[in-house]
C-alpha cells in the first residue's frame, strides 16, 4: 500500500488528484488541512514528513490568486510560495521520498514568449511584471527538483499548466479567474434578467483552457511514468513538462459557449475601450503528448460540468 501525501487537497487541482487517486485501491492517502499542519513551517513540516512513512509527494499547495491580488500582495506570493515548496521538497528529501509531483504556472514562461510556448522558454526573457514574484516562486520549484535529482539522485518531476477550471474553482466576483468570472457573470444576469453582459477587450485574444480533472490525469500519468521512458521522451530527466490540450480559443468563443451553457438569453458586448492583454497564449504539449498523454474533456463539455458544480455550491460562496 502506497502512502501518498497531498499538499493542497483542499484546492481545485489538490482535491482532482484526491478524487482520481480514491479510486485506486493500493493507494493510502494522507491529508493534512491548513489547521493540522502548517506548510509555512519548517520544523512543522520536517516533523511531519519523519513520523508518516511518505512514499510519494503532490505538491499541489500553492498561494493563488488573480491579477489584481497579484499586484497587491506581491511580498506574500512570492514569500509564502518559496516557504511551502522549500519545506515541503526539503521535508521529503530528508525522511527519504524517492517521489514527489510539483505543480507549477505557465506564467514561468518570459512575456513574449514564442507561441506556442515550449518547455525551453523558461528563462530566456523577461516574465510579465504583474505576476513576476508569483512566477519566480514557481521557476524557484522547478529548480529545487532539479537540484535534488541532480545531487541526491530525487525523482522529483514538475509539470507546468495551462490555464484551469472546473470544481472547486474559485467563483469569487472580483479574485476570481476568466472562466468562474463568465460562469458567474452571466449566472447572474439570467437571474436577474439583464439584457446584455458586457466583455472586456475585444475578444479577439487566444487563449487555452484544460479542465483540472485532466491535469489531475496528466499529474498521476507523469508521476507514474517509468524513468527510463521519462528520460527518454523528455530528452531531460531533469526537466520540467507542459500539460494542456494543444488547442485554444478566442475569448469570444470563450464567452459565447459560457452564455450559451448558461443559457442567458441577452446579447454579449464586447468594450473594446479594456485592454486584451497578450494577443495569444498556448502551451506546447508535444513532450507530454509524444510520452502518451492527451486530454479528453473538451471545452464545452467542461464549462457544462463547471455550471453544474456551481449551481449546487453556490450557496458556500462569498457574496
Amino acid at each position: 500500500m502506497k502512502r501518498i501525501f497531498v499538499a493542497g487537497h483542499n484546492g481545485m487541482v489538490g482535491s482532482a488528484i484526491v478524487r482520481q487517486l480514491e479510486t485506486r485501491g493500493d493507494v493510502e492517502l494522507v491529508l493534512r488541512s491548513r489547521s493540522e499542519l502548517d506548510l509555512l513551517d519548517q520544523h512543522a513540516v520536517v516533523a511531519f514528513f519523519a513520523s508518516e512513512n511518505i512514499d510519494e509527494v503532490y505538491l499541489a499547495a500553492a498561494k493563488v490568486g488573480g491579477i489584481v491580488a497579484n499586484n497587491t500582495y506581491p511580498a506574500e506570493f512570492i514569500h509564502q510560495n518559496l516557504m511551502i515548496q522549500c519545506n515541503i521538497i526539503h521535508g521529503a528529501h530528508l525522511s527519504g521520498v524517492q517521489d514527489l509531483l510539483f505543480l507549477g504556472s505557465s506564467c514561468i514562461y518570459p512575456k513574449l514568449a514564442e507561441q506556442p510556448m515550449k518547455e525551453t522558454a523558461l528563462l530566456t526573457a523577461t516574465l510579465e511584471p504583474t505576476n513576476e514574484p508569483y512566477a519566480i516562486a514557481k521557476i524557484a520549484g522547478i529548480k529545487l527538483c532539479e537540484s535534488y535529482n541532480r545531487q541526491y539522485g530525487r525523482n522529483y518531476r514538475s509539470v507546468m499548466p495551462t490555464n484551469l477550471y472546473g470544481p472547486h474553482d474559485n467563483f469569487h466576483p472580483e479574485n476570481s479567474h476568466v472562466i468562474p468570472a463568465l460562469l458567474r457573470r452571466f449566472h447572474e444576469a439570467k437571474l436577474t434578467g439583464l439584457d446584455e453582459v458586457v466583455a472586456w477587450g475585444s475578444g479577439n485574444p487566444m487563449r487555452e483552457f484544460l479542465h483540472v480533472d485532466d491535469m489531475a490525469s496528466a499529474s498521476i500519468f507523469v508521476m507514474e511514468l517509468d524513468q527510463s521512458t521519462y528520460a527518454d521522451n523528455t530528452q531531460d530527466m531533469l526537466s520540467h513538462i507542459n500539460v494542456g490540450t494543444g488547442v485554444d480559443c478566442t475569448i469570444r468563443e470563450l464567452v459565447e459557449t459560457v452564455s450559451r451553457v448558461v443559457g442567458f438569453e441577452g446579447s454579449i458586448v464586447f468594450d473594446t475601450t479594456k485592454p486584451d492583454g497578450a494577443p495569444r497564449k498556448l502551451m506546447d504539449v508535444t513532450r507530454l503528448t509524444n510520452l502518451g498523454w492527451g486530454y479528453s474533456i473538451g471545452l464545452e463539455q467542461g464549462l457544462k460540468s463547471s455550471y453544474q458544480w456551481f449551481l449546487a455550491n453556490q450557496d458556500n460562496f462569498r457574496k
